[in-house]
């Protein structure tokens, strides 16, 4: 199995403009033929199996945009055609597993927008019974792009995915805004030993990481002190020494 680095691999942050921006340049204009742009920048050998997996995409009904993007974008990276191959590969099975889990709770037909934020969860770490879940649990014609991201942002960040999937249903249940989705997650705790704030997060937030001392340590740095007499200012009791 091919590794990919992870230089190639678009941060969390940056996917729903991503998906957001290719839904919209596909609903614009009709499907087009990317064999001539792909050939052009990829390997005779590498051009054929992604074409491949983007006509079986397009067959499927999946976001076969997504699949030219991710490998549009890796060639101009200067990316390996093996890293852009198995990028590739691995997005069109995410696609797929997305597609299948919104499915199963209920929700489909999907979005091209929420089947790539579908994969995004699992490639983080979700399961597809916790994506399921987040189908079920969503308010009827609510668009689960946005919560599946912050769903995946919160597992970057180290939160169990258990306990980032309560805390996204527990938005969709109060019928939080996508942007309170969003805040509540830059804001939201993070798994123990790990920051809070990562440079994946400050990349794409530009938030400054602020240090000091944490609010439950006392100033002295949690050393014993002396116990001293009401009144005495310091100074021992009298009469003794």
């Amino acid at each position: 199995m091919t590794i990919i680095p992870r230089r190639w691999m678009p941060p969390v942050a940056t996917a729903l403009a991503c998906a957001a921006s290719i839904s919209a340049a596909s609903a614009q204009t009709p499907a087009a033929d990317p064999s001539t742009q792909l050939r052009a920048v990829l390997p005779s050998d590498v051009a054929d199996h992604v074409l491949a997996q983007i006509a079986d995409a397009r067959a499927r009904q999946l976001p076969a945009a997504a699949l030219e993007h991710r490998a549009t974008e890796l060639a101009a990276k200067g990316a390996p055609g093996e890293v852009i191959d198995a990028a590739v590969t691995n997005l069109a099975h995410g696609l797929a597993a997305g597609s299948d889990a919104l499915a199963r709770g209920g929700h489909a037909p999907a979005s091209d927008a929420e089947t790539e934020a579908a994969a995004a969860a699992l490639a983080s770490g979700a399961d597809g019974a916790s994506v399921s879940a987040l189908a079920r649990s969503a308010p009827s014609g609510r668009s689960l792009a946005v919560p599946l991201y912050v769903l995946s942002g919160l597992m970057d960040r180290g939160l169990p995915s258990d306990q980032a999937l309560a805390r996204v249903e527990a938005g969709l249940t109060a019928r939080l805004s996508d942007r309170q989705l969003e805040s509540g997650a830059e804001h939201g705790a993070h798994a123990p030993g790990r920051p809070a704030v990562t440079g994946r997060e400050l990349a794409a937030t530009h938030q400054p990481v602020t240090t000091g001392r944490p609010a439950t340590l006392p100033a002295n740095g949690g050393a014993a002190t002396r116990p001293t007499m009401p009144g005495a200012s310091g100074s021992h009791p009298r009469g003794r020494p």
